[in-house]
């Protein structure tokens, strides 16, 4: 085991020292600030914009309108026709994609190093020349009003989902889900899309992500040739929410038609502001390591194999977001076996956290899962730039991509329990229950995979 963690060590420093010489960034006069992750393993290009606008920027009553507008963004310009863009993209041999959260916007192109300038040119034309008609309005709206049905009204697990957020979160926009309520989507104009548009898609609301086989001069260059004349705007100064500290336990039931009953428990928990600083969301990242993650986690090991309270079980911790966090935690109950079963397993495995902390063993075993994470998914030229947009899309530097692995390796036994202790209590937890109500004859959609924009 030693010598795997050595390599690892090895291969990250080695990665890292990689990693930080080749990104560069410079912000065009516009504000678009543009970032290069040079890679030259293959004559490949990515280009990512990421726009700092999501769901969570939405009013009440014009809930789904980003997503929406994410698929308006594929239907032309003065220049280009609707239905064009994707063309263009396919005929050079590149692939593309869109998708909309509740922090941001993205689209996204993969091709051939030669073709970056047509990329430019399609992904700058849209960002201020959109042609939006009532008549495309329309169609779409139908689009994503059958995904809404598809994706959430006829999938159990995504409808306590949905609930659950609109429980937890009081005042946090966070309540609202991405693809809109549909009474809202029912409601929704092409006026609403032009403000939505005219609002947010300026370059210094921006930040286009550019990796691959280039060289971060000549990207700078393109981009000033594409991007650089497209004025900038001036942003209404954005409301910063926060969410009430909840006052006791929420619990609720939601009925829906599906095989099996399920439970969720979900813990307000504080996201990374200052990666340098904070060490909380670290510790929390640990802690959902080690109760999930492989084989011989903890809720796997007791909830499924050894006690067989549960069919399946699972944590889960997302340290960075716009908004607030939820530690989250989650099981099926196995045949025989009831909801109440499988909480009152859950919150036995939260006592002995609390009570015994864990091991150097376990603390070992998720700091060589996660760097070994790590070393994969800088593999992957998409998901490195993929990171960076991320990152600078809420507020952190891609800087901190890094430094984050540095405190994630400094976490201590100590502070995992001691997370464990002050944030997985009842007064900051939503109980959701899935009670299965009889399936339909109609068979069921499998209706899961990547969220495509058309």
């Amino acid at each position: 085991m030693r010598s795997y963690l050595f390599c690892i060590a090895l291969l990250l420093g080695g990665a890292q020292a990689a990693a930080q010489a080749e990104v560069f960034e410079k912000t065009l006069g516009n504000g678009l600030k543009v970032i290069v992750k040079e890679d030259h393993r293959a004559p490949v290009v990515v280009q990512q914009i990421w726009y700092k606008t999501g769901s969570m920027d939405e009013r009440t009553g014009v809930t789904g309108i980003a997503h929406v507008l994410e698929h308006l963004m594929f239907k032309g310009t003065k220049t280009v026709p609707a239905g064009e863009f994707s063309k263009r993209i396919a005929a050079a041999g590149g692939r593309e994609n869109a998708f909309t959260s509740y922090d941001y916007t993205a689209y996204f192109q993969q091709l051939h190093k030669s073709k970056l300038p047509l990329a430019m040119e399609l992904e700058s034309d849209r960002m201020r020349n959109l042609n939006l008609t009532a008549a495309d309005f329309a169609k779409e709206i139908k689009v994503v009003m059958e995904e809404r049905r598809l994706r959430t009204e006829d999938s159990a697990h995504a409808l306590v989902q949905e609930k659950m957020m609109a429980t937890i979160y009081q005042q946090h926009p966070y309540q609202h889900p991405v693809i809109g309520w549909m009474s809202d989507l029912e409601a929704l104009t092409v006026g609403d899309a032009k403000a939505w548009y005219d609002r947010w898609y300026a370059p210094n609301n921006a930040t286009l992500v550019i990796g691959g086989d280039v060289k971060a001069d000549e990207v700078f260059a393109l981009a000033q040739r594409y991007y650089g004349a497209i004025p900038k705007r001036v942003f209404p100064a954005r409301r910063n929410f926060t969410e009430p500290g909840q006052t006791g336990i929420k619990r609720m039931v939601v009925k829906a038609p599906a095989e099996l009953p399920h439970l969720v428990m979900s813990y307000h928990a504080p996201t990374l502001r200052n990666p340098e600083q904070d060490w909380k969301p670290y510790a929390l990242e640990i802690l959902a390591g080690v109760l999930d993650g492989n084989e011989s986690a903890r809720l796997n090991k007791h909830l499924v194999r050894e006690q067989q309270i549960a069919s399946g079980a699972g944590a889960g911790y997302e340290p960075t977001s716009r908004g607030p966090g939820l530690f989250t935690l989650e099981a099926t109950p196995s045949e025989g076996k009831s909801v109440a079963d499988v909480e009152a397993a859950l919150r036995e495995e939260i006592a002995l956290l609390v009570k015994d902390g864990i091991s150097d063993e376990e603390l070992k075993r998720v700091k060589t899962q996660v760097m070994a994470g790590e070393v994969y998914k800088r593999d992957s030229l998409f998901y490195q730039a993929m990171q960076i947009g991320q990152m600078e899309s809420i507020g952190l530097a891609h800087r901190a991509i890094p430094v984050m692995l540095e405190k994630l390796q400094a976490v201590t036994a100590e502070q995992v329990q001691q997370v464990a202790r002050e944030f997985l209590q009842d007064d900051n937890l939503t109980v959701a229950v899935l009670d299965p109500q009889p399936l339909s004859g109609k068979p069921r959609q499998k209706t899961e995979g990547a969220h495509h924009a058309h």
